[in-house]
């Protein structure tokens, strides 16, 4: 059996999956890369205006990057993982690429990045705190903010590094306001792709609520699921979920296959 192709989708970079990445090339063929305007991926003439105007989404340009990335590799078939922020252009790559996407595994899984009603997906008062630490100074919002933000599952030498790979702190700033006003549906683009997925929950996650992952756990009731104590992409358990998701994938395991979404 060929081994696996994973697209890693980041949340902003790359480094986001050092801790894992060793252990997934262990059996699986990998790709990661950099979102646009991160690190030396360029942006296009007016990518940012747009994003800034809202004529264009941020997850747009990510998305952009993450077909790119699968066409220069030339795949055809392929696996999609993402985190966090992460997911909506993952799935909007499953449901433009159906046919070519296998399976998606998602951490911080949940339905929308929605901030407001009963049940909201992220917390409001985490993201406005974070947001103003941004505003005030970008690179003590990436050294310590992306830290405190994740209960350290980013450490203090991985924001270091990250460091040298962001913009300047107006790029930063126009995508994380951006991200905070898109209205990405997650769960109806998951229910448009139709294929395998893997749900997985940062427990005890400050950003990313219970609820949000409860909820798209009830819409894709045949999901395969993991829980972990950090962020899934730092965690050896999420990559054994993942390993185990991809096996049973390729065994043509039936029951993996998601419903669409009910509304």
């Amino acid at each position: 059996m060929a081994a696996p192709r994973l697209l890693l989708i980041p949340e902003f970079t790359e480094l986001a999956w050092e801790t894992i990445r060793a252990g997934l090339s262990e059996w699986a063929e990998v790709a990661s890369y950099d979102r646009p305007g991160v690190g030396g991926e360029p942006l296009a003439e007016g990518d940012v205006e747009a994003v800034r105007s809202g004529a264009i989404t941020v997850h747009d340009l990510f998305t952009r990057r993450g077909l790119e990335e699968v066409d220069r590799r030339g795949w055809d078939r392929f696996f999609v993982v993402s985190d966090a922020w992460g997911n909506a252009a993952a799935a909007r790559i499953a449901a433009t690429r159906r046919d070519a996407v296998m399976g998606v595994a998602l951490g911080h899984a949940s339905l929308s990045f929605e901030m407001e009603g009963e049940r909201p997906a992220v917390s409001r008062e985490v993201w406005a705190a974070m947001g103003q630490l941004l505003r005030q100074d970008h690179r003590e919002f990436i050294r310590h903010g992306i830290v405190q933000m994740t209960r350290g599952s980013v450490s203090d030498g991985a924001a270091s590094e990250m460091l040298d790979r962001f913009p300047d702190g107006a790029f930063v700033s126009v995508t994380w306001e951006a991200l905070g006003r898109d209205e990405e549906r997650i769960g109806e683009l998951l229910g448009a792709y139709g294929g395998p997925l893997l749900l997985a929950q940062h427990q005890g996650c400050i950003t990313f609520t219970d609820e949000g992952f409860r909820d798209a756990v009830a819409a894709f009731p045949h999901a395969a699921v993991v829980r972990t104590e950090d962020a899934p992409s730092i965690r050896p358990e999420f990559v054994a979920a993942l390993r185990d998701f991809c096996e049973r994938v390729l065994a043509g395991d039936a029951a993996l296959g998601a419903r669409r979404l009910e509304r």
